[in-house]
This record gives structure tokens, sequence and C-alpha cells, in this order.
């Protein structure tokens, strides 16, 4: 279904959508993969996408504007995680998307990525983070941009494998490793306690909380996802449909990570215009604004947030409190100061800027 025509913003309008400082809490590291960087991984561990031009490289990675279901989306995710298999691919992807980020006027990113995918040409799980690692802090030296990470247990894995997972990720909290979350195919792995010992194991080495939800399944999915005690769900844009649920989000402070645009491509809602962020928003639920992918969207942060005041009638007021609450909400827990100086620079940055402050 096509999305009625907009109004295009007034200039000053997209000037400070463009400069105003980001947080972006939901970012995955493999689905955010340059194309032309695929290429050449591809072209250097001779592989038939290697003889691909720049154009045929971005119609393998770009997913489908609308995908029938969530499957469908995650199937865009098996060439990225085929060419990043190596410590040098690895390192160089997560320094690319810190640079990428940047160019959003992004200041603060979370990227999430789940290392026992890249682990099928033998490179072992901690030779793979100890990459990502790497790649994001030479990045975020040169940017400025300040990065934490998220590492990511499969649904579609055995317990075991994601026990490994998280002891793996447990001792790198001072290295910027500060979260563990769930992903994967939601309708086929539908029960999240599965992986409950996994999540005992990030608890209790002070690992933020997170896992994805409510892609397949409605509300109950993403009221499922409460069972494991997240400080955080990506997406769960289907509790709009449940208001017990939304009050019980809001008297556990648990924050949704949205992605609209992503949510259209798995299939969640027929148009942009149908999403619920806005009325999450309104309805106090806490919710932060977010890509997901930018690569397998073909999205900025930037874009995004025009989206969500063109098509989701958003005010401007509204999308910098749901900036400013990614940085409140983020998991910088082990560092309480970095948290402050950031928002102390967002709250100078709106300071100047009277349309953040105005009703509008």
């Amino acid at each position: 279904m096509a999305e009625p025509a907009t109004p295009p913003l007034p200039a000053a309008t997209l000037d400070l959508l463009a400069r105003m400082p980001k947080a972006e809490l939901h970012l995955h590291l493999d689905g955010s993969l340059r194309p032309a960087t695929a290429l050449e991984i591809a072209a250097r561990r001779g592989l038939p996408e290697g003889d691909l031009d720049l154009g045929g490289m971005r119609q393998r990675l770009v997913a489908p504007e609308r995908c029938s279901d969530q499957a469908q989306l995650l199937r865009a995710f098996d060439l990225p995680i085929r060419l990043m298999q190596d410590e040098v691919s690895l390192e160089r992807v997560a320094r690319e998307l810190v640079e990428d980020v940047a160019t959003d006027t992004t200041r603060y990113v979370e990227i999430r990525w789940a290392p026992a995918l890249h682990t099928d040409g033998g490179l072992p799980l901690e030779g793979g983070i100890e990459a990502v690692v790497s790649g994001c802090a030479s990045a975020a030296g040169a940017t400025g941009v300040t990065v934490r990470l998220i590492a990511v247990a499969l649904r579609s894995h055995a317990p075991e494998r994601n026990v490994e997972v998280a002891r793996a990720a447990a001792g790198l909290l001072d290295r910027g490793l500060t979260g563990f979350d769930l992903a994967g195919p939601e309708q086929a792995f539908a029960d999240p306690l599965r992986h409950a010992a996994a999540f005992d194991i990030a608890r209790e080495v002070g690992l933020g909380i997170t896992l994805h939800a409510g892609e397949w399944g409605g509300a109950a999915q993403v009221r499922r996802a409460l069972s494991l005690g997240p400080w955080r769900i990506a997406h769960g844009a289907p509790a709009a449909d449940d208001e017990t649920l939304q009050e019980e989000l809001m008297q556990r402070g648990v924050t949704l990570d949205l992605c609209p645009t992503s949510n259209i491509q798995a299939g969640m809602f027929p148009r942009l215009r149908d999403h619920p962020l806005p009325r999450l928003l309104r309805r106090g639920v806490p919710v932060t604004l977010s890509t997901d992918d930018r690569t397998v969207s073909d999205l900025t942060l930037v874009r995004e947030y025009e989206r969500a005041v063109t098509i989701l009638g958003m005010t401007l007021r509204e999308l910098w409190a749901m900036d400013r609450r990614a940085l409140e909400v983020a998991f910088l827990h082990h560092d309480e100061t970095v948290r402050a100086g950031l928002l102390a620079a967002f709250d100078a940055f709106a300071a100047g800027e009277p349309a953040l402050s105005a009703t509008s």
C-alpha cells in the first residue's frame, strides 16, 4: 500500500534535523555493511559476489521495501554474514559503521551483532568480538562518537551456544561491550526463556539486558519478552494494541527501541503512516527511534527523523524528547560520567534552538 504524498519540510526544519545531535540504540552491524566494502571483501575471499558491480551488490544487500514477514527480511542478512567471517573484515565493517553514523551527527550509538554468526570460517568467538571492539574503538577516537556494543544471542541457536556467547562477552565491560540481546526468527523460536541461562550470566556480570520481540506474534510476544526482565525491548511496537501491557511497560520503565521503516519492511504494518510510534509516545510509553539497519533498510537516521515528522506527524519537540530519552536509557550504567556529559551537550544544543522547546 503506497504512502500518501506529504508536503516537503521547510529548509530550516531539514537543517535542524541534520544538525541535531543524535543517539541511536538499535543498530545492527551486519545490516549496515557498505556495498563497496562488501564487493572488496567478496573479491578478496574469491566469492562469486566479487564479480558483481556496485549496483548489483546494492541489490543483494538492500531488502525489499515490504517483505511478506520477518523471515523474508532476515534473508537479507545471509550475504553480509557470509562476508564477515574473519577479523580483518569485522574490524573494517565496525570501523566504517561508526564513521557512517557520525555523518548523521550521531553522538552516541549502540551497535549490536551476533558473534556466533561469524565463526563459520573457524574464527573463535573471542577473536571476532575483539575485532569488532577494536574497529569501533579506533573509529570512535577519530570521529568523537561515543560507542557501546551489544552482543546478540540467537533464538535459533542452542541454549548452550548462547551461554558461550554470554561468557565471551562478559569480560569486556571496560572496553565498551555493555549489553546483551536476543534476536532471530521469532515465529519459529517464540519462547525466549529457552535462553534464560545466557541472560543470567549476562545480568550477573552487569550487562544491560534487551531482547527483540514483537516482529511476529503481536502484543503477546512483547509481554512474553518481559519474562526475561529486560531493561529495553528491541521493536515491541505491537504493545500499542494492549493498554494493560503499556501500563506494565511504563511501571517497569522498559523502553521500546522502535524502528518504523524496518517494521514496514518486516510486514508488521501496511504503511509507515500506520506505525504506532506516535500513539505509544503520547500514551507515555518510553520509546526511542532508530534505523535498525542502515543498508538493509537503505536508511540513515536523519531520514528516519524526517519520516517521523512528515509521515508519522510527530512534532520537533516530541522527536527531541525521544532523542534525549535514548541517552537516559543507554547502556552507560558503568560510566555515568559519560552519560552526564552527553546529556549536558544535548541540553546545550537545545537551549539554542527555540523549535525544540516551543510547542510545535
